[in-house]
């Protein structure tokens, strides 16, 4: 028998992983702020919840899955939630957020008897969908050992490892998100010049993600700006991630000028930096 699964967080990766979870066997209960996103699942098997803490059994594991440091927290120091989870439970945090974040609260559940493990991921939705997800973990390797299957039956196609300290895997996914938002505004910027010269974006994008710049990446977001189905400036995911990687950066204090201008752009060019 697999053990149930609490998820809090139905957004647009949740909802499928969520869904692979239930289709890999295992028992589900869900919450989400917005209740209505949990009927798919329900629909599908899931339990749902009225309250973060209602997914949680003692000795459990509970998955978040949040837009940010406040969201994550809030579900935390939410009512019953660590005290339910209690010793031996395990909370995997999926969600991107600060380093600061998930030292303080790791720090948390450790005076709770529990353990708080760091799997945030790499993949769209659609990625979610095909189980083509990457995700950096870090925490007790005895709680990782644990939820290494619940990460496959999600739709881990690779999981890897940075240790035992809160803050590692979450530093690696702001530093691979800044390298996502990186190549996909040169990108922009590069096929803007392209079209405007004469020259078929597409036909560009094709000899250069096959040739000299043949990565996922570099394919996956070229192709969509070539189309014109999607620009950085469609969503707010960028702007919080390169947020958070400037601070970490400051925090760390490590310059990081293109990190500071790639914010300036994300915001509009309306910041003031000193």
């Amino acid at each position: 028998m697999r053990e149930n699964i609490g998820f809090i967080g139905l957004g647009l990766l949740g909802l499928p992983i969520a869904a692979n979870l239930l289709q890999a066997g295992y028992t589900l209960t869900v919450y989400n702020r917005t209740a209505d996103k949990a009927v798919p699942l329900v629909a599908q098997g899931a339990l749902q919840a009225a309250h973060p803490a209602d997914c949680v059994t003692a000795g459990g594991i509970v998955v978040t899955l949040v837009w940010d440091d406040e969201a994550l927290e809030s579900v935390v120091r939410s009512e019953d939630f660590l005290e339910r989870l209690g010793p031996g439970g395990i909370h995997v945090s999926m969600s991107t957020v600060s380093p600061d974040m998930g030292r303080k609260l790791a720090d948390l559940h450790a005076r709770h008897g529990s353990v708080y493990v760091e799997a945030p991921i790499f993949g769209r939705p659609e990625a979610a969908i095909a189980r083509q997800l990457w995700i950096p973990v870090a925490g007790p390797q005895e709680a990782k050992e644990r939820v290494r299957p619940v990460l496959e039956a999600m739709g881990a196609k690779g999981i890897f490892d940075f240790g035992e300290e809160a803050g590692t895997a979450v530093l690696v996914k702001l530093i691979g998100n800044f390298l996502i938002v990186s190549a996909a505004r040169s990108l922009e910027e590069a096929l803007g010049m392209a079209e405007r010269g004469g020259v078929d974006p597409k036909a560009a994008v094709n000899m250069l993600t096959s040739t000299l710049f043949a990565a996922p990446i570099y394919q996956s977001y070229g192709k969509m700006i070539a189309e014109k189905s999607t620009t950085i400036s469609q969503s707010k995911i960028p702007q919080k991630d390169v947020s958070l990687f400037l601070a970490a950066a400051q925090n760390a204090q490590f310059p990081a000028p293109l990190a500071g201008l790639l914010l300036d752009m994300l915001e509009g060019g309306d910041r003031s930096r000193h």
